[in-house]
């Protein structure tokens, strides 16, 4: 299904640096950049929410209205911040919408695997896909029914079935999913050997060490006649 540009009026950034940065996402905006297509790096200001929102919805393509000009572009990188949580810069690359172009979109598998019934279990290997496709034609997911998974089955690249016009690029044979039953491991047995030794008592020794092993422990002890207590570590 052909995806629909995000239209949203952005400002050119006159100030650049860490510094700027800062002061700019205290406001509630963030820095960007657009580049590409020959022309110069633009650094712009972006409305974080509003950017933020759509990033989340899976957004790829934008139409920025930059001082009465119009830039196509194509999300390239989204930066946060150390949670992870927040984003603080975007870059962007001038596109046209009829040219092809390679990103990477979630892969999302339906359905429950009939192998389930055998005690076999899902596990996915790949969660993203990186596909090539018309600019106006990346799909926001990539969604593969797994129901006809027996156990033991493997699925590939090669298995899913694509949006018409949409193309893996990564190798075919690279597995997406198995469904495999987990064995629970068998307890360990524990079998007694016959005239095994008796354990020995951990601050025991035999009748005929015992008066040296005093000596040494006697010779070993803090000359204040107590065991060593040290200081609690000073507090920062």
């Amino acid at each position: 299904m052909a995806l629909q540009a995000i239209q949203m009026s952005v400002k050119q950034r006159p100030e650049r640096g860490s510094r700027a940065a800062k002061r700019l996402r205290d406001t509630g905006s963030i820095p960007g950049v657009i580049y590409g297509h020959g022309e110069d790096v633009l650094p712009v200001t972006l409305p974080r929410r509003e950017v933020s929102i759509h990033l989340n919805k899976g957004a790829h393509v934008f139409e920025l209205q930059v001082d009465g000009k119009q830039e196509r572009v194509l999300v390239k990188d989204v930066q946060y911040d150390h949670l992870g949580s927040e984003v603080i810069h975007v870059d962007f690359a001038r596109v046209s919408f009829d040219e092809r172009v390679t990103v990477t979109v979630p892969l999302e598998l339906k359905g429950e695997p009939k192998g389930a019934e055998e005690g076999g279990v899902l596990t996915q290997v790949i969660a993203a896909l990186e596909v090539e496709c018309l600019v106006l034609e990346i799909p926001d997911a990539i969604r593969h029914n797994v129901s006809d998974m027996a156990l033991d089955d493997v699925l590939h690249i090669k298995d899913l079935k694509l949006p018409p016009g949409v193309k893996a690029m990564q190798d075919g044979e690279l597995i997406v999913a198995t469904v495999k039953e987990v064995l629970e491991a068998a307890p360990a047995e524990v079998v007694e050997a016959e005239g095994a030794a008796e354990p020995e008592v951990i601050g025991r020794k035999a009748a005929e060490g015992e008066e040296g092993a005093e000596g040494a422990a006697v010779a070993a002890a803090p000359a204040a006649g107590g065991a060593e207590k040290k200081a609690p570590a000073e507090k920062k």
